[in-house]
């Protein structure tokens, strides 16, 4: 069995050989205490943590991006001094040239005391249920939001805004903070639906009751809200209380699928449509077109990923994708946006308006990602430390993916389809003045 000293001294020979290339601003800091670095003028304050010998040894056995996930769960790997953000940022440009120039003989004399090391089975923090396509298979959306949204409202409010909205804010001004910028978010919303005192608004996955006090407070509407979340569900309760708009708005904890005999003026999803799948594209459309009532409007706000060269191709599953949902999103998918439009067209809508809002989700979780690690003592007394560091990896990458533009985001506005005007101003104007 390869001793601990001989697998540390194949990494101080492995960061001599990367340094010179890789020209990273960081360290590789090893379970001895040592930091390496891993670049000529690297810094010691950065550095991405070997805590164990055997962490290498599980990813060298089993190389999946979920090994990874759960080491940095454990804390058996960790980014030490900054997020994956900061990693990001210090790692350089370099990675793709330090790969090329690899010494393969090198990396073999490297990974060999380690394959050859010991390692130790170690818990799951992924979803244990099960993630059947549709009902029909079994699919059970309350058990699938639940592991999502119960975590804690008081872990939640460690890095949302003071309302506790908990997606992509709205920047017209760069230098807006994140309250400020949510407050933003929630106007657009409400000016691109139309709203009018006296409407009867339907908010579907209304999280903690954000837009419908905002809609019944600034523009006058009858709001209603349903959530699968039962700490969703507490909380804006007892925020339509504080608020006094128990005559207004109402949430419910409730499947939107299961209302009947109401029909809506306008209707909003936002941040809803990435926990349905694919494969009830039409039944999500078929049933939110059944609760408007003829011309009403309907706002459609979703993370969707590039389109490939098929459907078959984008339905293909990426190791991410296995890593997303398994720990954050069970039973979620990103559809793409021309797949949404086509679904809304087919069930009966017509679509006026689809605006991407990719930057502001990036500078949205990017600031999250900032508050929940200056929090993190905090998150981690609240729903522990593995969740913490999981969470700090989730929202940190999903930053880098809307930075970088592998994922995107798009603001749709539609009206359920009949003869005649749509019923919508013939100018846009009026909502970026």
């Amino acid at each position: 069995m390869p001793s601990a000293d001989r697998q540390a001294d194949a990494l101080r020979r492995l960061a001599a050989h990367l340094a010179p290339t890789l020209k990273a601003d960081l360290g590789l800091r090893l379970w001895t205490g040592e930091t390496l670095p891993l670049g000529p003028e690297a810094r010691g304050d950065l550095a991405f943590a070997i805590n164990s010998p055997a962490a290498i040894t599980r990813l060298l056995r089993w190389p999946r991006l979920t090994t990874l996930v759960e080491l940095l769960a454990t804390g058996d790997l960790d980014i030490q001094g900054g997020t994956l953000l900061d990693l990001a940022a210090r790692a350089g440009a370099a990675n793709r040239k330090a790969a090329k120039g690899l010494d393969k003989l090198l990396l073999a004399r490297t990974a060999l005391p380690f394959l050859l090391g010991s390692t130790k089975p170690t818990g799951s923090n992924a979803f244990a249920g099960g993630q059947q396509d549709t009902p029909d298979e079994g699919r059970d959306d309350k058990a699938l939001i639940q592991f999502h949204y119960d975590l804690s409202n008081a872990f939640y409010a460690l890095f949302l805004d003071p309302e506790m909205v908990y997606s992509c804010a709205y920047f017209p001004d760069p230098a807006m903070d994140l309250a400020a910028a949510q407050q933003a978010k929630l106007e657009m919303i409400c000016r691109k639906l139309r709203l009018q005192p006296g409407d009867r608004m339907l908010d579907i996955g209304c999280g903690w009751g954000g837009l419908v006090c905002h809609a019944a407070q600034h523009h006058g509407v009858t709001a209603y809200g349903v959530t699968l979340s039962q700490a969703q569900h507490d909380f804006a309760q007892d925020k339509i209380a504080r608020l006094g708009l128990q005559d207004r708005v109402t949430v419910e904890l409730r499947d939107f699928r299961s209302i009947e005999g109401r029909e809506f003026d306008k209707v909003a999803s936002i941040g809803m449509y990435e926990h349905i799948g694919l494969d009830n594209r039409d039944a999500y459309f078929g049933k939110i077109k059944s609760l408007l009532r003829p011309r009403g409007v309907y706002l459609h706000h979703a993370i969707a990923r590039p389109m490939k060269r098929n459907e078959r191709a984008f339905r293909r599953k990426r190791p991410e994708f296995a890593a997303l949902v398994n720990y954050i999103f069970p039973g979620g998918e990103l559809d793409h946006i021309g797949g949404t439009t086509d679904a809304m067209e087919r069930n009966g809508f017509e679509v006026h308006d689809t605006e991407g809002w990719r930057e502001h989700y990036g500078r949205t979780c990017r600031l999250w990602t900032e508050r929940l690690h200056a929090n993190r003592d905090a998150a981690v007394a609240e729903v522990g430390a593995a969740k913490t560091r999981i969470w700090l990896l989730y929202l940190a990458g999903v930053c880098l993916a809307f930075e970088r533009g592998t994922v995107g985001i798009f603001q749709t506005v539609a009206t359920k389809r009949t003869r005649g005007p749509a019923g919508l101003p013939p100018s846009r104007a009026d909502l970026y003045a």
